[in-house]
């Protein structure tokens, strides 16, 4: 029973917080600059949630050539910049990886 609770809690004060701010945008016109500028918050949100698990090891800055999680994204972006296709990214970029991990353990 605690737990629908916590759970119901938690539903309401996200909605509360976020709702009567979307309710106001959706009635504005906004500049068409931060109309742009909005488009890239996913790929920045998303960078900011993955480059510390590719560059920290152990809570230390890791940027060796020995880092296999550094050169499977380097893999990746760069088979996403060429192909632009979702499949061979993610497969290239874990292919890189793996095979890096058990070059250098």
């Amino acid at each position: 029973m605690n737990e629908w609770v916590l759970i119901s809690g938690m539903a309401i004060v996200t909605f509360s917080v976020r709702y009567p701010v979307l309710a106001i945008l959706g009635r504005l016109d906004l500049p068409p600059a931060l109309t742009r500028a909005l488009k890239y918050v996913p790929a920045v949100v998303l960078t900011a949630i993955i480059m510390p698990e590719i560059l920290l090891h152990g809570g230390t800055l890791d940027v060796a050539p020995t880092n296999p999680r550094l050169i499977g994204a380097l893999v990746a972006g760069v088979i996403a910049w060429r192909t632009r296709d979702l499949l061979w990214t993610i497969g290239g970029g874990m292919a890189a990886f793996f095979a890096w991990r058990l070059l250098f353990g």
